[in-house]
C-alpha cells in the first residue's frame, strides 16, 4: 500500500485523464464540473422563474456523479491517504507568504488565514469570498465552463474556445497571484 500515499508519475494519471476521456468521447459525454451547478438549480426548481435552468436536466444526471465521486474521493484521500500535511514549496514562495501574513505556508495545504471559520468574522475577507465566489462562477459561466470542463473536456475534443478560455485562465491567474494578490494581503 505504500505505493499509494506517494504522488502518481505523470505517466499514469495522464494516461488516466487520457483514458476515462477517450471513453466519455466515445459516449458522447463533456466533462466539466461547473455545469453541475446549473443541473443542481434546476432540480430545485430554478427553471420555473429563470429560463436558463429550463432543461432535460435528467440528461446531467451522470455528471452528478462525477461531483459525488470528486467529494467521496477528497474525503477518504485527506482522512485516509494523507501521511503528510506539509506541502513541498520553494523556499522562497514560503517566504513570500510569510511576508503576506501567511505563517504556516507550506505546513498546510489550506492555509487557515483564508480558510478556518475565523475568516467570516472579518468583514475584508467576506467582501473577499463574495466578489471572488461572484467572479468565479460568472466567469466560468460566461467562459462556457470552469477551468477542468475546459482544460481538460475542450481540449482533449480539440475545442478552439477552450484554448481560448485556458490561456485566459493562466493569464487571469498570473494577473492575480503576481499584481492582485499582494494588494489584497
Amino acid at each position: 500500500m505504500e505505493w499509494i500515499y506517494e504522488p502518481w508519475p505523470w505517466y499514469i494519471s495522464g494516461f488516466m485523464i487520457a483514458l476515462v476521456m477517450f471513453l466519455l468521447i466515445m459516449v458522447g459525454k463533456n466533462f466539466g464540473m461547473s455545469g453541475n451547478l446549473r443541473t443542481i438549480c434546476t432540480i430545485c426548481g430554478s427553471g420555473k422563474k429563470v429560463d436558463f435552468f429550463r432543461f432535460d436536466w435528467k440528461s446531467q444526471r451522470w455528471n452528478l456523479t462525477v461531483v459525488l465521486g470528486a467529494i467521496i474521493g477528497g474525503f477518504i484521500a485527506h482522512q485516509f491517504l494523507t501521511v503528510e500535511a506539509t506541502v513541498a514549496l520553494n523556499p522562497d514562495t514560503v517566504s513570500d507568504l510569510q511576508l503576506l501574513g501567511f505563517e504556516n505556508a507550506g505546513k498546510t495545504y489550506m492555509p487557515e488565514e483564508l480558510f478556518s471559520s475565523a475568516v467570516f468574522t472579518d468583514p475584508k475577507n467576506i467582501i473577499l469570498l463574495v466578489i471572488g465566489g461572484f467572479l468565479v462562477g460568472f466567469g466560468a459561466r460566461y467562459a462556457g465552463g470552469c477551468t477542468s470542463g475546459h482544460a481538460i473536456s475542450g481540449l482533449s475534443n480539440l475545442q478552439l474556445p477552450s484554448l481560448i478560455a485556458v490561456i485566459g485562465f493562466f493569464i487571469g491567474g498570473l494577473t492575480m497571484i503576481h499584481l492582485i494578490f499582494p494588494l489584497l494581503f
